[in-house]
């Protein structure tokens, strides 16, 4: 491990939501492997994976498999990890957390489901696998 890393593992799950956040893959497994908590908010109230990087499906993959909680939604807008992935069109991060539980079946603040937010952006891939996955 680099030096200058080590500073930034010592802090632990305070750094883990800015890893996650700018898609530092490495960073996010050492700080997981250190005992950062998946679940620990951030002191905006937001896990990391809520403000993970929504293109880097292996950070999900990694936060997922050391215990994020996939269904955990924003107290302020009621929009969940699923929400943001169809929203900005990232079909691989929308599988990994459909497939470690992520329900596609919720509603935002708005009464919006995932389907929904990749329909209104144009991401026919993520909306075709939404309304297959939902049976719709």
């Amino acid at each position: 491990m680099r030096e200058e890393d080590k500073g930034m593992l010592s802090c632990g799950d305070a750094d883990l939501a800015n890893a996650a956040a700018r898609g530092q893959v490495e960073t996010v497994r050492q700080l997981l492997e250190a005992g950062a908590d998946p679940n620990r908010v951030n002191s905006f109230g937001r896990r990391p994976i809520q403000v993970m990087m929504m293109g880097s499906s292996r950070v999900a993959e990694l936060l997922l498999l050391f215990g994020a909680e996939p269904n955990c939604a924003d107290p302020a807008t009621l929009t969940q990890p699923v929400h943001d992935a169809a929203r900005e069109g990232f079909l691989d991060t929308l599988v990994v957390l459909h497939r470690a539980g992520a329900r596609l079946d919720v509603h935002d603040a708005w009464g919006r489901l995932p389907v929904d937010l990749a329909e209104e952006r144009g991401h026919r891939d993520v909306a075709q696998y939404l309304r297959a996955a939902t049976g719709d």
